[in-house]
């Protein structure tokens, strides 16, 4: 089956390409721009550039489509006019289908009773529904509440606020009933509704088996990440100021804010059974959604975060927060081949040392056994040919892509997981590219206080060793 994903550079849409590509089907993702993707994932996908907001760049992009995925959400541009720019984009979106034959348009909205007073933003996400459907195109709608997994905005604000406050002084909204989903279970909703011929322009509600209030989601939270914290509700904090709170003690842009927690006064639950009668799905119990959006098993198969190789990068250093995770990275040019500049980093710890500083890590892995800690240890088979499992002094080997990247997960004490990561590629210039990437998932206050506590150190070290791997590779070539 020739299908359309939109929306493929985001949360659901990077991995619903995934299960359509295992299953067989040719996969057509539309972006504004294709520049944004690499890796091995897109090499299975025809990749078209359109805006929902050009109607002239829809046609060439739907040209042989037989389903299209729609899963654009127009927040990230702001709170000001996003109702106006969803509804033009799905008013484009469904007559450009129309126009090129499209047979089916399936789309993942927001849950909620209309007859409620929903929030600005739950009610554009059902209206958005109803604009695909007066094109003419036959539709099928999930409408789910907040989505359980790691990239998921609603799961993400959640987790910050549980982690970043012990004590939180909460409005009304805390008591207000969701039903939580699993990010498993909307791909399975999504992907088996392509065989369900009854699917065909019906409205589901979809849900987990769990029906909590989200007060009871964060204590859950902090149960599952061993953290205590204490929920004290009060009258006359209302959602727009909680928006400029979580804009404060949060990465999470206001744009998405705003809309969010003003969403959080309307209840969304399930009330219609019809897609578990349909589908017939093993959903997945809260706890252990949980479970499964805390764990990085570091396969980098879905999750973005761990993607060092993105089209466009240059030398220079960048530090973001995503996921859950602080992110530093560093990337140096250099005029020898990539696989230099590998064999030197395959070849780091033990007698080889790390490059800069090494007092230093003697000293990090001092501290540690003294901590009753794993300390310094060295477990390789053979120097240079580094295979995961290997034990390189504090760090155990999570992952290896010959000639590539290598990545090295912290088995030290810490206030939360760690890893560091060495890759080389080709730059756009035709040089050789070295990114250097560490990554900090903080548990609580005690991660970020150990985050922002050892920054300067990290600066100087993290600094040196990647211009101290660049210089050896470059000194023996």
């Amino acid at each position: 089956m020739n299908i359309l994903v939109t929306g493929a550079s985001g949360y659901i849409g990077g991995q619903l390409i995934s299960r359509l590509t295992t299953a067989g089907h040719q996969v057509v993702c539309m972006v504004r721009d294709p520049h944004r993707l690499s890796g091995d994932k897109w090499d299975k996908v025809e990749i078209r550039q359109g805006n929902v907001l050009d109607q002239a760049s829809l046609g060439s992009a739907m040209q042989g489509i037989e389903v299209a995925y729609y899963l654009i959400h127009a927040m990230a541009a702001g709170v000001k006019g996003f109702e106006e720019r969803e509804y033009k984009g799905a008013e484009n979106f469904g007559k450009a289908a129309r126009e090129r034959g499209v047979q089916r348009i399936i789309y993942l909205g927001g849950l909620g009773e209309c007859e409620k007073n929903l929030s600005p933003h739950l009610e554009s996400r059902q209206h958005v529904g109803e604009i695909l459907r007066d094109s003419g195109v036959p539709v099928t709608e999930f409408r789910a509440a907040v989505v359980i997994g790691l990239g998921s905005i609603s799961f993400e604000m959640f987790r910050y606020l549980t982690e970043r406050l012990p004590i939180m002084i909460t409005p009304k909204w805390v008591t207000t009933r969701c039903q939580p989903i699993a990010v498993e279970n909307v791909l399975d909703y999504l992907t088996l509704c392509l065989t369900q011929a009854r699917s065909i322009g019906k409205i589901y509600e979809i849900g987990g088996p769990d029906v909590m209030t989200y007060g009871d989601m964060m204590r859950e939270y902090a149960s599952a990440r061993h953290l205590k914290r204490y929920l004290i509700p009060v009258p006359i904090l209302t959602p727009r100021l909680s928006s400029y709170w979580v804009n404060i003690v949060t990465p999470i842009p206001r744009s998405y804010a705003q809309p969010l927690i003003e969403g959080l006064r309307s209840e969304v639950v399930v009330h219609d059974p019809s897609a578990q009668e349909d589908f017939n799905i093993n959903l997945i119990p809260y706890p252990e959604a949980l479970q499964q959006a805390l764990t990085r098993d570091g396969s980098g198969e879905v999750e973005s975060y761990w993607a060092g190789a993105q089209a466009g990068l240059t030398a220079g250093r960048t530090h973001k927060i995503t996921q859950g995770m602080f992110i530093e990275q560093r990337r140096l040019e250099s005029e020898i081949e990539p696989r230099a500049i590998y064999d030197i980093f395959a070849r780091i710890g033990g007698k080889q040392g790390w490059y800069y500083a090494d007092w230093l890590w003697k000293l990090r892995f001092g501290l540690d056994k003294l901590a009753g800690g794993v300390g310094m240890r060295q477990d390789r088979r053979r120097m240079g040919e580094i295979q995961p499992g290997d034990i390189i002094d504090g760090f155990s080997v999570e992952m290896v892509d010959k000639g590539r990247l290598i990545r090295l997960r912290n088995e030290m004490k810490a206030p939360g997981p760690a890893w560091m990561q060495f890759e080389v590629l080709r730059s756009g210039t035709g040089k050789t590219l070295f990114i250097q990437t560490a990554f900090f998932e903080p548990r609580g206050l005690m991660g970020l206080a150990y985050w922002y506590g050892l920054y300067p150190f990290h600066q100087l070290i993290f600094s040196g060793m990647a211009r101290g791997i660049v210089r050896r590779a470059e000194s023996q070539h």
